[in-house]
């Protein structure tokens, strides 16, 4: 299966981004924790290059918490500012502002020997979609301003949000790169509801999901679905997952499509255990 979606708001939203830069202090680049490359905007890299730029990892409440502290160390070894935290429950948040604070110093004391009055900072939030964005906007707000969902592209144009008096975020569409030049972003991004389920064919996604959890988390499987032993083939553990869940159709068939439903729902909401899809070990080559 080939993977792409790049929907029309979204080219429209790589303009008004680099537009709105010159206003801009601090970019903030929201990555999901549980996929930090696939969830990467290599776009970005291109069109924010020169603004100081605060990393966070969100959503890492599900994600494998040893996985993170390597990225966490990944990102830092780049010269990066990194926060790991979770958007639903605040975890974290609260330093998003010192960061900015730190990363816009020398603009602020440039502005200071200047005798410019102190002003808030700016910062832009960039992510892809669905990786939490309104949630954290909301959260820093503590208000509801920006509209949330469970699905990817929510947002679709850009706002002004004031958070205290010492920050002003201007929130942005989500934006995905328009062509996937390795498979297995989309793959990573499908399996964690980045990409609109419409789109998908669940039985693909499943089976990617059972064959990377067989290789990196083989208690997970076992524990969750009741499995003695774990076959060899990803498609045969798919077959017995759909038996023990009772996902039949008549004549003793299993039933895949409901059994994707399954798989998928309770890896994107964490009743699989706290689970990465890569660590910057498997994406070494990649991250080059």
């Amino acid at each position: 299966m080939t993977i792409q979606w790049f929907p029309g708001h979204m080219a429209k939203a790589r303009r008004e981004v680099t537009e709105k830069l010159k206003l801009i202090d601090v970019v903030i680049e929201l990555l999901d924790a549980r996929v930090p490359l696939a969830s990467r905007n290599p776009m970005i890299d291109e069109i924010v290059a020169h603004k100081p730029r605060l990393v966070l990892l969100n959503k890492s409440d599900l994600a494998d918490p040893n996985v993170t502290s390597k990225w966490k160390a990944y990102f830092e070894s780049k010269g990066a500012k990194v926060l790991a935290i979770d958007s639903q429950t605040g975890k974290g948040v609260s330093g998003i502002s010192a960061a900015c604070q730190s990363l816009a110093a020398p603009m602020l004391e440039k502005m200071k020997a200047r005798g410019m009055k102190p002003r808030a900072i700016r910062a832009m939030i960039l992510g892809i979609p669905n990786v939490g964005k309104s949630t954290l906007i909301n959260r820093l707000a503590v208000k509801k301003i920006a509209k949330t969902g469970d699905r990817p592209g929510i947002t679709k144009q850009q706002q002004w949000i004031k958070v205290g008096t010492e920050l002003e975020l201007l929130d942005t569409p989500g934006i995905l790169w328009p062509k996937f030049e390795d498979q297995l972003i989309g793959y990573r991004l499908a399996a964690t509801g980045a990409i609109k389920d419409e789109l998908l064919d669940f039985q693909d996604i499943a089976l990617f999901v059972i064959t990377y959890l067989k290789d990196e988390y083989p208690s997970v499987l076992k524990e969750r679905y009741k499995l003695e032993e774990l076959s060899e083939q990803g498609i045969d553990v798919f077959d017995e997952i759909g038996r023990k869940r009772g996902c039949l159709l008549s004549g003793g068939y299993v039933d895949y499509d409901k059994a994707a439903e399954i798989i998928l729902r309770e890896l994107r909401s964490g009743t699989l255990g706290r689970i990465s899809l890569e660590t910057p070990n498997s994406t070494f080559s990649i991250l080059q």
